[in-house]
């Protein structure tokens, strides 16, 4: 049987909608990484418009989880990732009008550390929601 592209496309739209919240800000980061790999991939090889593209898609999922910031449940956690988030569309910016990939690089460093975290926090909530309904705790 042979799976086309439509199908494919179906099952990537169905995860993403049945996604829970942190399964979601994970997949925004892993987009964001991978927009912003194409987008020095094409920087390097002179693809200007592809280059602008791949950066506006990156800008956008930062965007999104800028705009996703809960200040009151977040504290110092959310005006810090607020910050970073800031700081992280000026070099997208940068990156795009001067064609230096040094921001991009900036970029992608920072981004595939706060995944890291973000994984390390999810696996650690997920194994204590999994244990605490192990011990009958619901």
């Amino acid at each position: 049987m042979r799976i086309g592209h439509a199908q494919i496309d179906v099952y990537r739209q169905n995860k993403f909608y049945t996604a829970d919240k942190a399964t979601l800000l994970l997949m925004f980061y892993q987009g964001a990484i991978d927009w912003l790999k194409r987008a020095r991939e094409h920087m390097e090889n002179r693809r200007i418009a592809e280059k602008g593209a791949a950066i506006s898609k990156a800008h956008a999922i930062i965007s999104e989880l800028l705009g996703s910031l809960d200040f009151e449940a977040g504290g110092d956690l959310a005006r810090s990732l607020e910050a970073l988030y800031r700081f992280m569309l000026e070099q997208l910016m940068r990156a795009h009008v001067s064609n230096q990939i040094k921001p991009i690089e900036d970029v992608l460093s920072l981004l595939a550390t706060l995944k890291e975290g973000w994984e390390g926090a999810v696996a650690q909530l997920r194994r204590e929601a999994q244990s605490s309904r192990a011990a009958g705790g619901g």
